[in-house]
């Protein structure tokens, strides 16, 4: 799973903040996002380009956009942590008992600190701000985005299917432990 070339992730449940506009191009990571925690393992580097998340026995970090996405394309690359799973996931969601299969995942603490890394963050989304999304259905940029249109083909589906089946390790839709209150709403959706 850990890879020393960058990879991409789809990362649009993990952005937040707020802007109206739609956003689409390469960001620069000073303009774009706040580190919100770390005391210093976060770091924006290379003038905006990069940012860096560590995680070690005593801390993680953290970062969150400045816009808030209601839905769209959102894409970035990330470097993975070499070599140990567990800390790949645990550098990424902060060591949680789900994070590491209820436990099964031991961390490896001696080749702390797990350091992902980001670039190339891209955004062709709609914003929400101020109670309204910068998307409406006659807004002449959500019909020349072909995310908003976008269906998977049957063959796709199934590799969709395939890369769930072999290689899904964790699924909040099913962790009745974590929301004993009830599964969140987009589970249940199609």
């Amino acid at each position: 799973m850990a890879t020393s070339n960058f990879d991409s992730v789809l990362l649009s449940s993990l952005l937040f903040g707020c802007l109206s506009m739609i956003a689409s191009a390469a960001a620069n990571f000073n303009q774009h996002f706040d580190i919100t925690w770390g005391d210093g393992r976060a770091n924006i580097l290379n003038n905006g380009e990069l940012l860096t998340l560590s995680l070690d026995k005593a801390s993680g970090s953290g970062f969150e956009s400045k816009n808030e996405y209601l839905f769209g394309n959102i894409g970035m690359q990330l470097k993975l942590v070499p070599g140990n799973s567990a800390g790949t996931v645990t550098a990424y969601y902060k060591l949680d008992d789900w994070a590491t299969r209820g436990g099964v995942v031991k961390t490896d603490w001696t080749q702390a600190p797990f350091t992902a890394s980001y670039r190339n963050f891209k955004a062709d989304a709609c914003v929400w701000s101020n109670g309204a999304s910068s998307c409406s259905s006659n807004s002449p940029s959500s019909t020349t985005s072909t995310w908003f249109s976008q269906e998977l083909d049957s063959t796709s589906q199934q590799r969709l299917k395939w890369v769930h089946n072999n290689y899904m390790i964790y699924n909040y839709c099913t962790d009745s432990k974590r929301f004993p209150q009830g599964i969140p709403s987009e589970c249940n959706s199609s």
